[in-house]
């Protein structure tokens, strides 16, 4: 006879108590925070204009019942649209994610933490118009850069020492859980609900990860996080009409998180939360490729004068790279889709090293048929370099390292090029920082006449000005 287990409700568990503690308690007070949250506004932004120009993409967009229609409801940037904050949540984070070109976060659970941004900017811009329409102050854009910031920073934190993919889930995951805990906030809900909302984040159903690995690569991993940061949208919703929590969510026997999804393993922390994260972002800055595999596409164009007249004359190509690349996206045999071949390293590589850039458009059909890439991904070898895997997780370099070398049939090869720390990494902020500006600014120009670039990007150089400005009014130059 299995013994009783106890109906006294627990206290809430400690990891739900330390969320809810750092959003209502912790203030940030990191001025490299705001200007790096600055910065990522923008490129998160930009990403989601660009990806307004693909019909996969903007087919899941708008209300889920055509027509309808929300008054005070928050504006999705670079559309018509006006929707109610949960769903304004999924269009943003869809279409910021599309192109896998956001921000991104390497430890050992990935991701890519301006996610969140979905239901920060739909619910702060909901809450603006709500307050104006009812005489009241609306929220400042400061407060969206806080709760990026602390989004970023809970996803991030939670990432550095737990592997979610090792379990089979997909790190969307943490942005549902850092979602729900910022939006909780700006909901005014108190400490209590907010540690309710995480409850009902973690007792919820988890993605899988099957739609980002062969053979089921798909396109749910573009919109993924729109999902999740919409849920979260959702359940804080729920959370502030006083729904009930779940106190020990991840620590309860047989039926908690722990044991039902993590094979019985507590979370492990390494550092408390603070502003480490938004100040160590990774940013995508050349390249729309998986982050694994962005020094690789530096190494291949580099490369690309010396091999681009010698495409048949190559023998092999080397690969040295780091365990997570060969575990995400060391992919062989055929690529079906633009979602496979942008987290195939392979792939990544090929293109560059024939054409010598490497682009959105280049994952698409048109470019894929070009029968020199797979001639090449053929002769590709990713090799596991031990140094790599360690500085990879070394805290103090959080390096993303690979090296290529290409050999050809007459047994001249190229020297090794290699690229330790891609261009969006904090040691090259400085020589990335104009490229990223650069990025938004044609990213605006894909959307917006002269004149709505100009003023968008007068608001977003300026970090005081940009603090200062009601959400609304900032939501509102992104409206077509």
């Amino acid at each position: 006879m299995s013994p009783r287990v106890s109906n006294v409700r627990p206290q809430p568990d400690k990891v739900l108590v330390d969320i809810a503690d750092y959003v209502v308690k912790t203030p940030v007070k990191s001025a490299e925070a705001y200007s790096t949250a600055r910065l990522c506004l923008m490129d998160t932004l930009g990403c989601g204009l660009e990806a307004l120009a693909y019909p996969a993409c903007t087919k899941l967009m708008g209300p889920i019942v055509p027509g309808t229609l929300v008054p005070n409801g928050a504006k999705v940037p670079g559309t018509q649209f006006q929707l109610d904050p949960v769903q304004a949540a999924f269009n943003i984070g869809t279409m910021i994610r599309w192109l896998d070109f956001n921000d991104t976060w390497l430890a050992a659970e990935w991701g890519h933490p301006s996610d969140n941004l979905g239901g920060i900017l739909a619910t702060a811009d909901w809450l603006s118009r709500q307050a104006i329409a009812c005489g009241k102050a609306p929220l400042l854009m400061r407060d969206v850069l806080t709760g990026m910031i602390k989004a970023h920073e809970i996803q991030g934190v939670i990432a550095l020492e737990n592997s979610f993919n090792r379990v089979g889930l997909d790190h969307v995951v943490l942005v549902k859980v850092a979602s729900t805990a910022v939006v909780a906030n700006m909901l005014g809900c108190s400490h209590d609900e907010i540690v309710n909302a995480l409850s009902l984040a973690w007792v919820d159903g988890q993605s899988l990860r099957t739609y980002r690995h062969a053979p089921n690569t798909g396109s749910r991993k573009s919109w993924a996080a729109g999902d999740a940061t919409s849920r979260a949208v959702r359940l804080a919703l729920i959370a502030k009409k006083g729904e009930m929590g779940y106190p020990s969510v991840l620590t309860a026997k047989t039926w908690g998180f722990y044991d039902v999804l993590f094979r019985g393993a507590r979370f492990k922390f390494r550092r408390p939360y603070g502003s480490y994260v938004m100040e160590n972002v990774l940013f995508k800055i050349s390249f729309p490729a998986e982050f694994h595999a962005q020094t690789a596409v530096e190494c291949a164009i580099a490369l690309h004068p010396q091999v681009k007249d010698r495409l048949q004359d190559i023998a092999r190509i080397t690969i040295r790279t780091h365990e997570s690349a060969i575990r995400i996206i060391d992919k062989k045999g055929p690529l079906s889709n633009p979602a496979d071949r942008d987290h195939c390293i392979q792939y990544m590589v090929a293109v560059p090293l024939i054409y010598g850039r490497l682009t959105a458009e280049d994952y698409e059909d048109r470019i894929a048929a070009d029968p020199r890439i797979d001639a090449l991904r053929d002769k590709m070898q990713c090799v596991e370099d031990k140094g790599f895997s360690r500085d990879y997780l070394d805290p103090e370099k959080r390096s993303i390292a690979n090296a290529i070398t290409v050999k050809f049939r007459d047994g001249k090869k190229t020297g090794e090029v290699v690229v330790e720390y891609p261009i969006g990494h904090r040691r090259r902020r400085k020589a990335g920082i104009p490229l990223l500006e650069k990025k938004f600014a044609i990213n605006l120009a894909r959307r917006f006449p002269a004149k709505q670039q100009q003023a968008i990007l007068e608001v977003c150089g300026d970090q005081r000005r940009l603090e200062a400005m009601p959400v609304s009014e900032f939501v509102d130059l992104f409206v077509i």
